[in-house]
């Protein structure tokens, strides 16, 4: 196991900034305003070619309202686990009670404890830190994060303050699946996390907007390692104003291009959206595959589910090979039909295809509907050959192929996806032109030419 170092103190103090220097990353989200890193961030740091595992929280002792208590319970569940404590406080606000209520816990806890005075610009550090020894730790150490200033004399003291680690942080195992868990606010995309994994993991709440950083869990079933990706709820841009959120889209948006499979949660008792549609057509043309989970559909009964269903085939028609489970999160229902599409997507997302199989396909979707005439010149598709994998890709040679109109290119996807059997994958196609071998001669011999050169030859042999 890797040593843990938490990162630990009152709202809007510097974690996330201090997080994203010492891991050298960017992964915390980071506002000039209190509250906003809510759920545990992990990440890796090396330190004197040893590794550890460094958790960013959310802000302890502010208890002000409901989301804010399962902030503080996150933080206090993550100090818990912790072998060191890093317990940040703001050098320009000086001492605050809320500081106060924080050591004392920490105290408490029986942690091990380095105090981190934050925010030290412009001052003298020992001037800046000398009021936080009325809170009775034995060390603290001036820092700046936002401008990188005393982290090396902080590194050095983590790595005297840790146990010994292995080299480098654990690979992850093979055929782990990343999935990522994607939608609009409030359809329980968190709800859902914490109930395939049996723990509040992530903050959970009614309230829409809870979410706001990409967390990643991984978690094993049935023997095999899954990587869930829980992200913010994405609304219309319209709608998007604040600078948080929409950083927080964007770590989203990002997150979907980061996974294997993209999983679209629905709210069953709100029926689809427009924004609905517009997020598995960004999961689609981003190249993941993806699965649509239809969340609350205990709430329903009746001729209401009949209804929805015939919503979603209209609203997602353009995209029938994608499948549609229903679930409910906070029940756990529907849960082992939701990963076993995963598993299946998944598994048509990897599949190897031959040149074989492929040119025989593209043979019979030419016979059935053959290409249309450009020019007055028919297009002859020739063969096909895999061009990659993950997901899947054709390309298919041929006499004017770049021509290949739109519509014809989906009647080609849609034969070869039902015929190979890619439920929720999208195809990709490359159409290539064959080359004129004439093409570029000066004088190429005519067809009249051709023959009267093969009859000389074959009148020289006799």
């Amino acid at each position: 196991m890797l040593p843990v170092v938490v990162i630990a103190g009152r709202p809007n103090v510097g974690k996330s900034t201090l997080f994203n220097c010492l891991t050298r990353s960017r992964d915390a989200l980071v506002a000039n305003e209190p509250g906003v890193t809510r759920d545990r961030l992990f990440g890796f740091v090396t330190i004197d070619q040893h590794t550890c595992l460094l958790v960013d929280t959310g802000g302890l002792g502010a208890k002000t309202d409901d989301v804010a208590r399962l902030v503080s319970a996150q933080a206090e569940r993550a100090v818990e686990e912790a072998d060191l404590v890093l317990f940040v406080v703001d050098a320009r606000d000086g001492l605050t009670p809320d500081d106060e209520v924080v050591a004392h816990w920490l105290r408490r806890s029986s942690r091990d404890v380095i105090l981190v005075a934050n925010k030290v610009d412009g001052q003298d550090p020992d001037v800046a830190q000398s009021e936080f020894h009325a809170l009775g730790f034995d060390e603290s150490i001036a820092v700046s994060a936002a401008h990188r200033r005393g982290l090396h004399t902080l590194v050095d003291t983590i790595g005297e303050r840790l146990p010994a680690a292995p080299a480098a942080a654990p690979a992850p195992a093979p055929g782990n699946v990343r999935v990522c868990i994607l939608g609009r606010p409030n359809v329980g995309k968190s709800t859902l996390i914490n109930r395939t994994i049996g723990e509040e993991r992530v903050v959970a709440h009614d309230a829409p907007g809870t979410t706001r950083d990409s967390i990643e869990v991984p978690f094993e079933r049935d023997g095999r390692g899954y990587t869930l990706i829980d992200t913010a709820g994405i609304r219309r841009r319209s709608r998007v104003s604040v600078a948080l959120e929409k950083f927080s889209v964007l770590k989203s948006l990002r997150a979907v291009t980061s996974c294997d499979v993209a999983v679209l949660m629905l709210d069953a008792s709100e029926g689809t959206f427009d924004q609905d549609v517009h997020l598995l057509n960004v999961a689609l043309e981003a190249g993941r595959s993806v699965v649509i989970a239809v969340n609350k559909w205990d709430t329903l009964a009746g001729e209401d589910r009949r209804a929805l269903k015939e919503g979603l085939g209209r609203a997602f028609s353009f995209a029938r090979f994608v499948p549609v489970v229903y679930i409910s999160a906070l029940r756990g229902s529907g849960l082992g039909r939701l990963f076993a599409a995963v598993d299946e997507v998944w598994r048509a997302r990897r599949k190897k295809l031959s040149t074989p199989q492929l040119t025989r396909l593209l043979a019979e979707a030419t016979a059935r509907n053959p290409p249309p005439l450009v020019r007055g010149r028919r297009i002859k598709l020739r063969y096909a050959h895999a061009g990659g994998a993950n997901p899947p890709r054709v390309v298919i040679h041929g006499g004017q192929a770049d021509a290949v109109p739109e519509s014809y290119r989906r009647y080609i996807a849609r034969i070869f996806r039902e015929k190979l059997g890619l439920l929720g994958t999208p195809l990709e196609f490359e159409f290539r032109r064959g080359t004129n071998p004439y093409e570029g001669r000066k004088n190429p011999m005519t067809p009249r030419q051709r023959r009267r050169r093969k009859r000389i030859i074959r009148h020289s042999r006799k």
